[in-house]
């Protein structure tokens, strides 16, 4: 496949790439290895390049704690929902949702959940300034609790938009059905980044 062609089928029309002004590594990290590694040095020029506020974040999809410990670092409060029994796409199988609080506890602005992202949606009415979604890695699931993130927050993320194109597929559709403004990071599996436009 030709990077013409690539480009063509993986990008909506208005769809932009993110281009960071600049890195910085979060002061607080978690040394555990991490599909999302690398993504951590852009949150701050997320942060900043869409004027965010600090208050909330929620996670979808918190595994191990690696991206949750890297939002602590900016927001006041982080809400991290998951069931901490793996899924499909992930190598770990095993239920871990005490060996992840354990790792967390030092981290006392994030709140970890025990529930699937569905049931979580249906009765949380709260808004967040950062949303992050890194579920099964479907389109179904991915469209369903994305479009409640993207109705919630004001930003919301995808992680694996290169990696899975049932992710990028869902994260387009996303954006057409919300009209928020979308861009694409490629680099560590592809980040998607979902902007409410303003008013």
């Amino acid at each position: 496949m030709g990077l013409r062609t690539y480009i063509r089928e993986n990008f909506i029309e208005d769809i932009k790439p993110y281009k960071p002004k600049h890195f910085s590594k979060p002061e607080k990290m978690l040394e555990i290895v991490s599909a999302w590694k690398g993504l951590e040095l852009i949150i701050a020029d997320i942060i900043d390049q869409f004027d965010l506020k600090k208050e909330r974040c929620i996670e979808f999809g918190v595994e191990f704690g690696y991206s949750a410990v890297v939002f602590s670092n900016y927001f006041k409060n982080v809400t991290g929902v998951d069931t901490f029994e793996g899924d499909i796409h992930t190598v770990n199988k095993n239920e871990h949702f005490e060996e992840t609080s354990r790792r967390l506890a030092p981290y006392t602005n994030i709140q970890l959940v025990k529930s699937d992202y569905k049931d979580w949606i249906a009765t949380d009415d709260q808004r967040y300034n950062l949303a992050h979604v890194d579920i099964v890695h479907n389109y179904n699931e991915t469209f369903e609790c994305g479009l409640w993130a993207a109705q919630h927050s004001d930003c919301t993320i995808f992680h694996d938009t290169e990696s899975f194109p049932e992710v990028r597929r869902a994260v387009k559709d996303l954006a057409k059905k919300t009209g928020h403004k979308l861009y694409n990071y490629p680099q560590h599996h592809g980040l998607g980044i979902l902007v409410a436009r303003k008013r």
